[in-house]
């Protein structure tokens, strides 16, 4: 575009906005910005509703199968001693854990164990806190998974941290316990 037609497209303008008034003519740029900031926004804002439903699909647990609940106390003592992990097997449950961190996508260095026994419940404990790295979604991933794969575990504490506000990766602690007893269905 050379100067002279720069020049005359200027002029027209100039014209415009006498010829209709200068508060229509920023009504109308305010308006042509307006509908930019739209069209610039409306993806960002799908994407973020669609990061929302994924983790929102996450966080739903299967719907529980009804069953008829027991009359008596003991069937209800002996229905949750049936329900607890092998204490044998607290190692291997951690596995499980590592496993489903790698499949998540989280990076998992180490992890502080301790166990217990509570005297009241008659059954041992077995908690668990990992220090995991990764994306908000993939920790919340993390921790659906592990719940359901070991269902006598319960999620105790998450906590998280970011460095700074650009940075991808979020740093969490997740606290577990898990829930056994010496022998599977064993009222102890």
């Amino acid at each position: 575009m050379n100067a002279l037609a720069f020049s005359a497209l200027l002029l027209r303008a100039r014209l415009a906005v006498v010829a209709r008034g200068p508060l229509l003519c920023g009504a109308c740029v305010l308006l042509v910005a307006a509908a930019a900031a739209v069209a610039w926004l409306l993806p960002q804002a799908a994407l973020q509703s669609k990061n929302h439903a994924v983790a929102l699909g996450l966080a739903r647990m299967p719907a529980p199968v009804d069953k008829p609940a027991p009359v008596i106390a003991n069937e209800n003592l002996a229905l949750f001693y049936a329900t607890l992990g092998e204490k044998r097997y607290a190692e291997q449950q951690v596995k499980t854990l590592f496993g489903i961190a790698a499949k998540s996508g989280l990076s998992l260095s180490q992890g502080d164990y301790k166990g217990g026994f509570d005297r009241n419940a008659r059954l041992h404990t077995y908690q668990v806190t990992l220090p995991v790295k990764g994306s908000y979604n993939a920790i919340w991933k993390f921790t659906m998974l592990s719940l359901r794969a070991i269902p006598f575990a319960s999620l105790d504490e998450i906590s998280f941290k970011r460095d700074s506000i650009g940075e991808p990766a979020l740093e969490a602690r997740v606290r577990m316990t898990f829930y056994l007893a010496d022998q599977p269905g064993a009222a102890q």
